[in-house]
């Protein structure tokens, strides 16, 4: 979703970049669309359509039968499965969710499992899409590239993914674009209630505790810790204590299932898994992993106590949680969706800075390169790591710039 000025070189104009997300669009999810057109529930590939919804329609089916003591039962919910789905009998997920999830997907296990299949697209598809545009509105350096913000927005790889596994990121998304708008309107207790919605997912909010724990952001952790509460309080109500004992036990033994958890290693985008496909020797990949994290977080406490507009800040917080994540899947990055376009809005506003070029050309890797993030089985290097690490490093780097402008802004006023 990146909108660059003819100014940045033939290649990335505005017009060459909405003919490039056409075409990618338009090329996606027409290999979407054919795989997809097989009778019966599965696709040309053999996988069940909508691979990972079928996990969450299963777990909505126990809810509805109040099961929780099924919840991280695998077997039970494989059998559970075939009931409901016999298409997918002998179909196995790792069962990691908090309880609450199940409960967001109880009304979908209410019908079959094609039409709540749409239906969850669909709801994924509208979060994406009002998620976008709440963004760009916010941008005003490119609101007359409106054209190709849809197309490049449409192409996205992360949205495609997103759609083609059936997953829940658009969730993610939702509460770190709603995070965003709260904060520029300087509701910090509100903005700690959206992020504290990340709960459902714990490994993307890892870095928003460590920056505003840092930053002393006492009603952002607040309001975080209250909606999260809350959400666990609502599965431990649902269900009762022993269930909430069980997914405690699982997520604090997570580490010991990853390597069931990302059968295909080159489809993950973070820090650790960039490690572990270069360096194949687990201790030497939990201290790489650790240090590079540390390294990340230091950069991205310094962009958040610099001058730098919200709008980088932000985006500096987003890229740091995709990559210091310990588990990372290609559907995740649509959470960098609200960067791309916020970095573009800089960008395209500030294209005589020191370093806009390289933030032009870095970007534009970090959208496009999860489209070939499988070539990493064979290279062993992630190359969207790689940008994002660049990308963070130049926020970091033009920090003493915007400082500078900001200081001489203040003179000029004075």
């Amino acid at each position: 979703m990146t909108v660059i000025a003819p100014t940045h070189g033939a290649w990335l104009t505005s017009r060459r970049l909405r003919a490039q997300g056409l075409s990618l669009a338009l090329g996606l999810w027409i290999i979407y669309a054919w795989v997809l057109a097989t009778p019966g529930l599965r696709d040309r590939n053999g996988l069940i359509k909508g691979t990972d919804f079928l996990h969450f329609y299963t777990l909505g089916a126990l809810a509805r039968a109040h099961r929780g003591a099924d919840l991280y039962n695998m077997q039970t919910q494989t059998e559970l499965l075939g009931e409901r789905v016999p298409a997918a009998a002998g179909t196995v997920y790792l069962p990691l969710y908090g309880p609450q999830v199940s409960l967001l997907f109880a009304p979908f296990a209410a019908l079959p499992y094609s039409v709540a299949l749409v239906a969850w697209l669909l709801c994924s598809t509208l979060l994406y899409a009002v998620c976008a545009y709440a963004v760009w509105k916010t941008c005003p350096n490119l609101q007359p590239y409106g054209a190709t913000v849809f197309w490049i927005a449409a192409a996205y790889p992360a949205y495609f993914n997103l759609i083609a596994w059936g997953q829940t990121s658009a969730l993610a998304l939702a509460c770190f674009t709603g995070t965003y708008l709260l904060l520029r309107r300087g509701q910090l207790f509100v903005a700690g209630l959206a992020l504290g919605c990340l709960v459902f997912k714990p490994q993307l909010g890892l870095a928003v505790a460590f920056v505003f724990c840092w930053m002393r952001a006492g009603r952002v952790v607040l309001g975080g810790l209250v909606s999260s509460s809350a959400q666990l309080l609502l599965g431990w109500l649902y269900y009762g204590t022993s269930v909430m004992r069980d997914y405690a036990v699982h997520l604090v033994h997570v580490r010991s299932v990853f390597p069931v958890l990302e059968p295909r290693l080159a489809q993950t985008h973070c820090l650790r898994t960039f490690w572990q496909m270069l360096i194949p020797m687990p201790r030497s990949v939990w201290g790489l992993y650790a240090i590079s994290a540390a390294a990340v977080l230091w950069l991205t406490v310094a962009c958040w106590r610099s001058a730098l507009p919200l709008a980088l800040r932000y985006s500096a917080l987003l890229i740091a949680t995709v990559l210091i994540s310990p588990h990372l899947t290609v559907y995740d990055l649509v959470i960098l969706a609200p960067a791309i376009l916020l970095i573009a809005e800089w960008t395209v506003g500030r294209q005589a800075a020191p370093l806009s070029r390289w933030f032009v050309i870095t970007l534009y890797l970090v959208y496009l390169l999860p489209l070939v993030g499988t070539l990493a089985r064979w290279t062993h290097v992630q190359g969207s790591v790689v940008a994002m690490l660049i990308l963070l490093y130049l926020m970091w780097r033009v920090r003493e710039t915007e400082a500078a402008r900001f200081l001489a802004r203040d003179a000029s006023e004075f």
